[in-house]
């Protein structure tokens, strides 16, 4: 009987092609328990490791589909459970019926139940479930970390290290330069040693996974390509990290970049697909963008009245553009006129001057702008910046190889100042004293 359903199953794994469930990665809390797995509706079991096997048994004679796996932190525990829950109550009380092939004759039609964690009862068990699970491991980090009784050798220099798997971390860390976090955030450690040691003795790199033909030459490899760590995109490696246990259905990617959006200024926005936007430049006075230069010189001439600004702005060298535009968004920003320096409370008050007095369009002295300082930003994301161009001017100026006078520093005060100095004093008294 077992074969014959085996030989079904064969034949329709086509059917299962997008309904693929992925192995879970979560740690096995429920080692030491019976290793078989039972199905949920009939006497078919399957061995734990055989789990991809007993989802597809279940879709294909008893049409159940189990809901994100991966995220259930013991698969024997929660199958054990539903096993005895749908033995209460029928089906329909607690899985979304799907039909397929609604178009089709009645009799071809099929109908699916999900089991899902939108069901109250199955999200309280996957809870309650990743909790232990969290707990268990807590309680094995603590062993570990408490553990006096470490001893082992180092995959580099084969120096035995005693005392606490601290040692031997820090001992990688420090003399090999080979960085895998903190030690505290590790755990089953000599599983994940034994993982990296298997690596290294297949000559295989640790962090790019090439394999190589000798040792020297991958000791040369990771040394070379800085590859002494290990390759955060490979999943095996998550069950020996903390981090990947506290929350339910999170990866350390997504813990990490919840920590990081809590160190930052709060912004939830999802900035993934920055590269599908066109830069936009600010205009100087107002919230308006544009992408190019030209488009935001043409509002600026539109809007404000700034004939003599563009004219200046349009006809300067690049760096000069540059300092102009950074002294121009300080005086905005400091709410100060940059026409007559008059200071206002507020930048509404101030354009609003501005406008009165005419004073928008006035481009303000170069000795007041060009300055070494306004090479620095005043906007660090300043896109305006990055839009600017040489003038056709110096365009053509640097075609004629127009030679850039270099006018020489006054030295006179430093004359002055060398003089006085006290060096020079030290060297007048020592010749006097002979």
């Amino acid at each position: 009987m077992a074969e014959a359903s085996s030989d079904r199953e064969d034949t329709k794994d086509c059917i299962l092609e997008s309904l693929s469930l992925p192995e879970s990665l979560c740690v096995d809390s429920d080692r030491g328990e019976d290793v078989s797995v039972p199905c949920i509706f009939c006497e078919q079991s399957y061995r734990r490791e055989e789990k991809d096997g007993l989802l597809k048994h279940m879709v294909i004679e008893h049409k159940l589909v189990i809901a994100d796996v991966k995220l259930i932190a013991n698969f024997s525990r929660y199958i054990i459970y539903w096993k005895k829950r749908f033995t209460e109550q029928a089906i329909t009380d607690f899985c979304s019926v799907i039909r397929t092939n609604s178009n089709a004759p009645e009799d071809q039609q099929e109908d699916y139940f999900l089991l899902c964690d939108v069901l109250p009862e199955d999200r309280i068990l996957r809870e309650e479930l990743q909790q232990e699970r969290l707990k268990n491991i807590l309680e094995q980090q603590q062993r570990e970390r408490s553990d006096a009784s470490f001893q082992r050798l180092c995959m580099f220099c084969s120096e035995e290290l005693k005392g606490n798997r601290s040692v031997l971390f820090n001992h990688m860390n420090e003399e090999h330069s080979f960085n895998v976090g903190l030690p505290d955030n590790i755990v089953h450690c000599n599983e994940f040693l034994d993982t990296l040691q298997k690596k290294l003795d297949s000559l295989q790199c640790l962090y790019c996974e090439k394999t190589f033909r000798d040792k020297n030459t991958l000791k040369d490899h990771m040394r070379k390509k800085q590859h002494r760590k290990v390759n955060p995109r490979n999943h095996e490696y998550d069950r020996f990290y903390i981090i990947n246990y506290l929350e339910l259905g999170k990866t350390w990617e997504e813990v990490q970049s919840e920590d990081d959006r809590e160190l930052g200024d709060g912004n939830d926005e999802d900035w993934s697909d920055w590269e599908e936007h066109p830069m936009s430049a600010f205009c100087l006075f107002c919230d308006t963008q544009a992408d190019t230069t030209e488009k935001l010189l043409l509002h600026m001439k539109a809007l404000f009245s700034l004939t003599c600004i563009v004219l200046c702005l349009t006809g300067l060298k690049f760096y000069q553009q540059v300092k102009l535009v950074n002294f121009i968004r300080r005086q905005i920003h400091q709410c100060r006129c940059h026409g007559c320096q008059e200071k206002f409370q507020s930048k509404t008050e101030l354009i609003a001057h501005m406008e009165k007095d005419n004073h928008i369009g006035i481009p303000p002295e170069s000795s007041l702008w060009d300055q070494p300082q306004y090479y620095f930003p005043t906007y660090e994301n300043d896109s305006l910046l990055c839009t600017l161009s040489d003038s056709e001017e110096e365009i053509t100026a640097q075609n004629q190889n127009e030679d850039i006078p270099v006018i020489g520093e006054d030295l006179s005060s430093l004359e002055a100042l060398k003089k006085g100095s006290i060096l020079n004093q030290l060297v007048r008294d020592c010749t006097l004293r002979n």
